[in-house]
């Protein structure tokens, strides 16, 4: 993927800026678990990764549907770093991240540690699950300075949108939109 694939064209940003000033009126649900369920029209997403020195803050959602352009950025900035792969990254996990970012009421970015992973990455994680949803763009192990991961993974869970497991020993929560399912690593 090369810089040109990633920059935004100006219709995307043109129709980015239309559709928020379409919504400013709009009634704001940051706090219910309906988030998720087509109840807020603008989504954001902040993000970090210490591994690449790369951060992402960004509306990937906007008048009813999901930014081509971004969900792109988003997708690079998801890669496999060890391997330099990007795939297409799952927007309804990023809908569990954002909802959860929301819930916990803070605009301190999320740390991603590993969102998509190649199957040859997979097998070099100790501990990494045989068939993991980040293998399918499908998961994100993230976690914040401000929040405990239990805070955290209890606002993914209030989202019921996915797989939440909490690895306190490394400190970070893991959120896919697999199947509902919880676990502590």
């Amino acid at each position: 993927m090369d810089s040109e694939e990633l920059r935004p064209s100006r219709r995307s940003v043109l129709g980015i800026f239309a559709g928020l000033c379409t919504v400013a009126a709009a009634p704001v649900y940051a706090k219910a678990p309906g988030f998720l369920r087509r109840s807020g029209d603008v989504r954001r997403i902040s993000m970090y990764s210490q591994r690449t020195g790369e951060a992402i803050d960004t509306v990937y959602y906007a008048d009813g549907r999901y930014i081509k352009e971004v969900m792109k950025e988003v997708s690079y900035f998801m890669r496999d770093w060890r391997q330099n792969a990007v795939r297409e990254y799952d927007p309804r996990n990023l809908d569990i991240l954002a909802a959860s970012q929301g819930l916990l009421e803070t605009n301190e970015p999320y740390l991603m540690i590993s969102g998509y992973r190649t199957p040859q990455t997979n097998r070099m994680l100790r501990g990494a699950a045989k068939n993991s949803y980040h293998m399918r763009a499908m998961a994100a192990d993230i976690r914040l300075r401000s929040r405990s991961i239990n805070q955290i993974a209890g606002a993914a869970k209030a989202c019921n949108g996915g797989g939440v497991g909490t690895y306190g020993r490394s400190n970070f929560v893991h959120m896919d939109c697999g199947p509902i399912r919880t676990w502590r690593g």
